[in-house]
């Protein structure tokens, strides 16, 4: 993919998450990018995050390519605007996932693809794919380290439970029944 289409879809995410969580303006002390670099790359497994693109938001929701990449994967660092530890790394499969679920469009078909979250976990809704807080009928979970798995025929997340309000600790479909549904691994 070349560097101003990965950078346009980057982009495309970032001003989804932001609408999403709602980020701040401006943060108070934002990190260097040797920090963020540092962070992003705890979200997948040494030798994938060593040769990811690695991206940023910065406070005005404009993406910064802060090291480009060469096997396929991208990585942003931590969310200093929500809770925990989330720094993500995915494939472009998963990242054409994303930009539909920021964009409210069904994901493309048959494209299965992989994120890692393994720095930290998901503190968010497991019904609601928009919901940006708990309250009593979204579900909220917090799942610590996992992976997923994302765009895969519904005949795979039927093999998972489903529930409304899951085990975290076991594989699980979040968001079942709406288009984003995905199947959470914990790996820790």
């Amino acid at each position: 993919m070349s560097t101003p289409a990965l950078t346009h879809r980057c982009l495309a995410i970032a001003l989804g998450l932001a609408a999403i969580v709602h980020l701040p303006a401006a943060f108070a002390s934002p990190p260097g990018d040797k920090q963020m670099i540092k962070s992003a790359m705890r979200a997948a497994p040494r030798k994938v995050a060593a040769s990811a693109s690695i991206v940023t938001m910065e406070a005005d929701g404009k993406m910064r390519m802060l090291r480009q990449g060469s096997n396929g994967f991208t990585c942003m660092p931590d969310n200093p605007a929500t809770p925990g530890q989330d720094p993500m790394c995915m494939d472009m499969a998963a990242m054409s996932w994303a930009m539909a679920w920021i964009g409210h469009t069904t994901p493309p078909p048959g494209k299965i693809g992989f994120m890692y979250m393994l720095s930290g976990g998901t503190d968010a809704s497991n019904t609601d794919p928009y919901a940006s807080k708990p309250d009593a009928q979204n579900h909220w979970v917090k799942t610590g380290p996992h992976v997923m798995i994302v765009g895969a025929e519904q005949a795979f997340y039927d093999l998972y439970p489903k529930d409304a309000t899951p085990d975290t600790a076991v594989p699980y479909v979040m968001w079942p029944g709406t288009p984003y549904q995905h199947l959470m691994i914990p790996v820790k």
